[in-house]
């Protein structure tokens, strides 16, 4: 899913990354000022990056309770699978670069070899899927859609270059690191983050989601820039939201490519700001006009 095709990689190249040369961003908004106004944190609180660019709650009550209360807020089904769907795909990830390190250039047979890992029984056997569709079969059709596309890129990076090395291979053929580890203490964040994936050959934050596309979803890969933007001091300009559903046996992949501007940027840190003070402050927001029934901390509110 993080592979880009090579439609896609043009769109990036010939019209994003020009729209933000010639936009810019503005400096003040810039992750490595993070010692300046506005981005300073004005609180003490640390957030995670799902906490500022959440907005499953119109009025914020989710955090309050979670941090404030305490109160209890199970994982929902679709949390769950969830996050078995990025394991996979961290899994595969992880166990393609090893094959490769292993075998070095010689390594099409091996890689032919891998195979998904087994769910454990809670999770095959609990866990129908929440469109009807099985756990363990969308694990398996995760895992054979990113081995076919990988396969394929390796062959094609074998064919076209000569005396090539392991680590060359590997940089040319997965150019991604997943569960990217961030410190993001400069931002007021907490400083065990965790990013989905970041593109190296296209410098992009990229997120993988397996629901329902929202606007706020643009709020993660924003914060997951600016930290980066903060930490290491060169521009974060693009970010790349995966959508995936899984439907009649096959995986379907949007993307929503975006440019990191301005407005995205306010926007976390007005969130990050407004949700720092419900902590700090303690103060509840009251009950949301409409509350998801798949909310984890539905029953907080509404206990009966």
């Amino acid at each position: 899913m993080y592979f880009i095709s090579e439609d896609e990689r043009k769109f990036l190249v010939r019209k994003l990354l020009p729209q933000i040369r010639s936009r810019g961003v503005a400096e003040e908004l810039r992750g490595w000022n993070w010692d300046k106004p506005p981005l300073s944190p004005i609180y003490g609180v640390k957030l995670g990056i799902y906490e500022v660019a959440g907005k499953y709650c119109s009025t914020n009550r989710d955090l309050y309770l979670r941090r404030v209360l305490a109160a209890p807020a199970p994982p929902n089904p679709m949390m769950i699978e969830g996050a078995v769907l990025h394991r996979t795909l961290c899994d595969f990830i992880v166990c393609a670069k090893r094959t490769i390190y292993n075998c070095g250039p010689n390594c099409l047979e091996a890689l032919r070899l891998l195979h998904p890992p087994e769910l454990s029984p809670l999770q095959a056997d609990d866990m129908p899927g929440v469109d009807g569709i099985g756990l363990s079969d969308k694990v398996n059709i995760l895992w054979r859609f990113e081995h076919q596309r990988l396969i394929t890129r390796v062959e094609e990076i074998l064919s076209r270059q000569i005396r090539l090395g392991t680590d060359a291979l590997v940089a040319l053929a997965l150019p991604i690191t997943v569960e990217q580890r961030l410190d993001g203490t400069f931002l007021g964040l907490s400083p065990h983050l965790s990013a989905d994936a970041f593109n190296f050959a296209e410098p992009m934050i990229m997120d993988v989601k397996f629901g329902k596309p929202e606007k706020f979803h643009r709020l993660g890969t924003t914060g997951y820039a600016m930290v980066m933007e903060s930490l290491y001091e060169y521009p974060v300009d693009i970010g790349c939201i995966v959508y995936g559903v899984f439907r009649d046996g096959a995986l379907i992949i949007e993307r929503d490519f975006h440019i990191i501007d301005d407005e995205l940027r306010q926007w976390f840190i007005d969130e990050r700001d407004e949700k720092m003070r419900i902590v700090e402050e303690e103060i509840d927001p009251g009950l949301a006009a409409v509350c998801p029934h798949t909310c984890p901390c539905r029953k907080a509110c509404y206990p009966e």
